[in-house]
């Protein structure tokens, strides 16, 4: 077989959490759609060795003094995404391997690059993750033989390789792209190891904004207590999750007739239900500030995933807009339109969903 020469080249896109979540890690329903505002971008060249390459800013190993460094890892932590690129080709490997894919020989030299705000609840490890699959499923041509649906998995496996807390959600939102509305009932976990994703119509959707926090808190720390007491049967935050997961049922049907008025109060709902579960220290003062800004202005708003950013719709329409749009530039919050992604699934892609 000819060697492969080609460079590939792929984008995977932020993601907000529309309607449901948290309730993805929790058997339950959600809604989320593909942010074109933010992306990671994955680079894919065939090479005599196998080489990830550092990102020049992102994973930094050269500093001007002790106090870069210091001041480097206090605002950014210590990971950048070569660990996500090298989690990836180990999962997609074993995963190949488990499932007789024969893999052709060749090596490569990864690369990425990124825009999206860390730590603000957008996904920024899993478009990482998510684009350098997409190269994968290209250079080695086996993307008709690993189903769509299976993909978020590999994604989420990898993740979970590094201790990423993470549930399915964003994983399907980046692959799909578009607007998913998601199933993640028990029946379907156990018996088909994913939910069931149904893509949804984007120009169904209202304007909607984003505001976001230049320095945002982790998000991966927030689910933590609420994960034990679900475990152990808490009365409380099993029912208020089936809430949760309710909300993106109700708002599927919301959305479908363009009932704008009930997806705000939906929304509104949502966001109360995550703080009477996870409590206003879990969530953190500037988050929670994020979503008290635009309900001040009457907007409905909740967090796009465990908190650093939120996604707004104002119903009242371009003059609500502004008020919003100055409260938060008074606040020291960015605000922006939001921009929905199409789908990004191709014909072969379509072609493996529900197959066998």
């Amino acid at each position: 077989m000819e060697k492969q020469s080609v460079v590939i080249e792929h984008k995977s896109y932020a993601r907000v959490g529309l309607l449901g979540n948290p309730s993805d890690v929790y058997y339950g329903n959600t809604i989320s759609f593909s942010l074109g505002n933010f992306w990671a971008s994955v680079r894919l060249e065939p090479s005599v060795d196998l080489v990830i390459v550092p990102h020049p800013s992102h994973d930094l190993v050269q500093f001007n003094s002790i106090s870069h460094l210091v001041n480097r890892l206090q605002n950014e932590g210590y990971y950048g995404g070569v660990r996500l690129l090298m989690a990836i080709v180990k999962i997609f490997h074993n995963y190949c391997k488990e499932n007789n894919i024969t893999l052709n020989d060749g090596n490569f030299t990864l690369s990425y690059d990124t825009n999206i705000p860390r730590q603000t609840g957008l996904s920024g490890s899993s478009a990482i993750v998510s684009a350098a699959l997409s190269c994968l499923l290209d250079f080695y041509k086996v993307r008709r033989l690993i189903k769509v649906e299976v993909r978020p998995n590999l994604v989420l496996n990898a993740e979970k390789e590094l201790g990423i807390v993470a549930g399915l959600q964003d994983r399907v939102a980046q692959v799909y792209g578009g607007v998913v509305y998601m199933d993640f009932s028990k029946n379907h976990m156990d018996e088909l190891g994913h939910g069931i994703y149904t893509p949804m119509d984007i120009d169904l959707l209202p304007p909607l904004y984003l505001i976001f926090a230049e320095n945002p808190s982790d998000s991966g720390k927030v689910h933590s207590t609420v994960r034990q007491r679900w475990l152990e049967g808490d009365k409380l935050i099993r029912s208020t999750m089936e809430e949760v997961a309710n909300i993106a049922v109700e708002g599927r049907k919301a959305i479908l007739e363009k009932d704008y008025n009930k997806l705000a109060a939906l929304m509104n709902h949502n966001f109360d239900l995550r703080r009477r579960m996870f409590g206003d220290d879990a969530l953190g003062a500037m988050n929670i500030e994020m979503v008290e800004i635009a309900r001040r202005v009457g907007a409905a708003s909740k967090f796009t995933g465990s908190g650093g950013a939120v996604v707004v719709f104002c119903p009242d329409g371009p003059s609500q807009v502004k008020q919003l749009e100055d409260a938060c530039h008074s606040a020291g919050f960015a605000f922006q339109p939001v921009k929905v992604m199409p789908s990004f699934l191709n014909e072969i892609d379509l072609q493996t969903v529900g197959s066998k």
